[in-house]
């Protein structure tokens, strides 16, 4: 029960993460439609978004294994 449980807990810790990524880029392709030269400024930084957020869910799956 305590592992279903678990999975339960990680499925619903995935939904931030999940958002975030999409607001991250829903961002960037706004700037970038805005300003298409900005294009190379605001790529890093929707990538280290991505990152940051993707990092999240990795350490929900992690703390699903514990």
């Amino acid at each position: 029960m305590v592992g279903n449980l678990s999975l339960v807990g990680y499925g619903l810790a995935t939904i931030g993460p999940a958002i975030a990524v999409g607001l991250i880029f829903a961002a960037y392709i706004n700037g970038v439609a805005r300003q298409p030269e900005s294009g190379k400024l605001l790529q890093p930084i929707a990538i280290l978004g991505f990152a940051l957020a993707e990092a999240l869910a990795i350490f929900g799956l992690v703390l699903f294994f514990l």
